[in-house]
């Protein structure tokens, strides 16, 4: 495969991934509704520097010791796994309050909060390292650097995952007024809580595939 066969056949694997549901979109979507769209694409670039910073660990070769060490895969998955449940406990106790009330009332959310959140929730999950130490060699062709190429993949995917959250925020603006009923906001807090939670727990048990 030809380094630009790998890049398009990448490309096209970052975009499915990218559009596939998972707790990155749930967090853009909350926070978009409840805090706005500023807070919304805060998130976004905080989760694509959490998956930055697991794609440099990756092509500096860190990745493979994270696989193969089951003390720094533990330590690592207990503190974001103790994230995610958290903020899925603060999550389903949330009130639900209106995206364009002032920024305390809205959660204490700022642009710099919502930012740590979503770097946050990728940068304590090692679970994103693993994938990425799986899935980049698949698609580095023959004759290029490996540390190099596979940072190049990653922040691929990085963008294509930006142009995702654009567009989701982007929706959301659509229909603002609907989405920022407190009733609404209320349920996408319980259910963004659900979410958390739930790959809080699955975090806990997993284990370096």
């Amino acid at each position: 495969m030809s380094v630009e066969q790998s890049l398009i056949a990448f490309s096209l694997a970052a975009m499915v991934l990218a559009a596939t549901p998972g707790i990155d979109t749930a967090l853009v979507l909350r926070m978009s509704i409840s805090a706005g769209a500023r807070r919304g694409l805060a998130a976004a670039f905080g989760i694509a520097a959490g998956c930055l910073l697991w794609g440099t660990v990756v092509a500096t070769g860190l990745g493979a010791l994270l696989a193969a060490s089951g003390t720094v895969f533990t330590a690592v998955k207990f503190l974001g796994a103790a994230y995610l449940v958290w903020q899925g406990v603060l999550l389903l106790r949330s009130r639900g309050v209106r995206a364009d009330a002032p920024a305390v009332a809205a959660g204490g959310e700022t642009v710099g909060s919502a930012f740590a959140k979503g770097f946050l929730t990728n940068a304590l999950n090692p679970k994103v390292g693993i994938f990425y130490l799986t899935l980049l060699p698949q698609f580095v062709p023959a004759g290029v650097g490996m540390a190099s190429f596979s940072f190049l993949l990653a922040s691929i995917h990085v963008a294509m995952s930006l142009l995702w959250f654009v567009l989701l925020v982007a929706l959301t603006r659509r229909s603002v007024r609907f989405l920022q009923k407190p009733a609404v906001v209320a349920a996408l807090d319980r259910l963004t809580g659900v979410v958390f939670l739930g790959f809080g727990l699955k975090l806990a048990v997993s284990q370096p595939a």
